[in-house]
């Protein structure tokens, strides 16, 4: 369930960018998120 909001969420935030800029920070913040889930999981494991 947290997947799916996170990916909303991502798919929200790049709708939302206007610029190159923006999108770059979006995607980083997303690729952060992304980072920390499969830590998370891992650790799980």
């Amino acid at each position: 369930m947290k997947r799916v909001i996170l990916m909303g969420a991502v798919l929200f935030s790049l709708a939302a960018c206007e610029t190159i800029e923006g999108a770059g920070q979006d995607i980083s913040t997303a690729g952060g998120y992304i980072a920390q889930e499969s830590r998370e999981v891992q650790s799980g494991m």
